[in-house]
């Protein structure tokens, strides 16, 4: 497990500079897998605390994602570049620390195959493309290239390139199915572009950490 100051979701890679021992130690044991498709870990978003020193964190969400390490550059200092792209949602259910690394007891959340209304998809399409028009004014486009037309990456989609504070990323994260969470991420662009008309600004989030990738 690779806690972190971010929600992450599927489909979204993410950029690591690891140098702690602990999580140094995880890279290791990860490039001894053979097989680069199991090189998996787990990462959950921080609710209180931080990603290093002496304190750490003190409360996760348990709401998470499973994560392929794909790419990984090691440095003279014995730290790590690495990149990883998220798989699937997980539940951490219980977290070991007496090991090397930090080792997750999870439960792999399956997704829903339900029929999204069409209504819903296209709702969200347009809210995102207001809000596209307006960011781009502001700070450039946060999404490069077109949004898919499957509603499940359409979803993951959105939530990965709308900045947001933690907690609605993390409710978008956990929202139960597609169709909750089109809706959901709909009410939250809203809800900004109406912000965005009173104040031009962008949230106070940090974005820079992930970007959407179709792989």
């Amino acid at each position: 497990m690779f806690p972190l100051n971010a929600v992450l979701y599927p489909g979204v890679s993410v950029p690591l500079h690891v140098f702690e021992d602990r999580y140094r130690a995880l890279v290791h044991h990860l490039l001894r897998t053979t097989d680069p498709s199991q090189r998996l870990f787990g990462s959950v978003a921080i609710r209180e605390g931080y990603e290093v020193g002496d304190h750490g964190n003190q409360s996760l969400y348990r709401v998470g994602v499973r994560l392929q390490l794909t790419d990984v550059e090691a440095r003279e200092d014995g730290s790590f570049d690495i990149v990883a792209v998220g798989r699937d949602r997980i539940q951490l259910d219980r977290l070991l620390t007496t090991g090397d690394y930090p080792v997750g007891e999870v439960t792999v959340l399956a997704g829903t195959a339900a029929d999204v209304p069409e209504d819903v998809v296209q709702q969200a399409r347009a809210t995102f493309a207001a809000y596209r028009h307006v960011l781009r004014s502001i700070a450039g486009d946060p999404l490069q290239g077109e949004l898919p037309s499957d509603p499940t990456y359409l979803s993951w989609t959105l939530a990965a390139c709308t900045p947001l504070p933690m907690g609605e990323r993390q409710q978008l994260l956990e929202a139960s199915d597609v169709t909750e969470r089109l809706v959901l991420v709909t009410d939250l662009l809203r809800a900004e572009l109406r912000a965005i008309n009173v104040i031009t600004s962008l949230p106070a989030t940090e974005v820079a950490r992930t970007k959407w990738s179709p792989n």
